[in-house]
């Protein structure tokens, strides 16, 4: 599936750039493509999530499940548009274009690791398992989301890697629906964790850490 999606993003960013020698001979597009079909190898002999018992999904998930899915798939290309155009360049020329690339291999690493901890605890959607356990500790003790952390910065990484402006309004977007998908997995650890899950929450920051010491530690 995920190199499915490479092969998309690859699509994608051939049309808005001109075409495949277009795509072959832009070196950020190029690196692009690598950094995402080496996570997709990298996910697939990892295997994070190998069986799910789930007892319980938050509802109403499909659109908000869609915009997880289309706007980190769009942003590149609605980025790569905008340059091809002179759509509102951003200022920072190509020290910023390559740091958008070294971004999204930065935020795709930490996705990747966040899958990892949480094993089959993951899923696509917002769900519990039968005998499942609230993580706090690795990449979840400072930060309760490190997983949609690492999505945040590789969208944007994707938008800056081609220097337009028009793709931040796919990391605005992003940014909107991973904020839902937070709120909604807070509210069901909440109900299942109660005083535990207060007590962590308190200690965490959502993306950032907090400077105070972890109470839940």
């Amino acid at each position: 599936m995920a190199l499915a999606v490479t092969a998309v993003d690859a699509a994608l960013l051939a049309l808005a750039l001109g075409g495949p020698n277009a795509l072959f001979h832009h070196a950020r597009a190029c690196a692009l493509i690598a950094v995402w079909g080496v996570g997709a190898i990298v996910l697939g002999l990892l295997r994070p999530v190998r069986a799910q018992d789930v007892v319980e999904r938050a509802g109403a998930q499909v659109p908000l499940l869609m915009a997880l899915l289309l706007v980190p798939l769009l942003t590149p290309a609605l980025s790569a548009l905008g340059e091809r155009f002179g759509w509102a360049p951003l200022p920072g020329g190509a020290p910023l274009r390559w740091a958008g690339v070294a971004l999204v291999a930065a935020g795709l690493a930490l996705r990747m690791l966040a899958m990892v901890q949480l094993g089959s605890r993951f899923s696509p959607q917002v769900a519990l398992q039968r005998e499942h356990t609230l993580e706090t500790r690795g990449l979840y003790a400072r930060i309760r989301h490190p997983g949609y952390l690492g999505a945040a910065l590789a969208t944007l990484g994707a938008a800056l890697a081609f220097g337009s402006a028009v793709g931040l309004m796919g990391v605005a977007l992003m940014g909107a629906a991973l904020h839902l998908r937070m709120e909604q997995e807070e509210e069901m650890l909440a109900r299942r964790f109660g005083e535990d899950y207060a007590r962590y929450r308190a200690g965490t920051g959502r993306l950032l850490p907090r400077l105070a010491a972890n109470p839940h530690r």
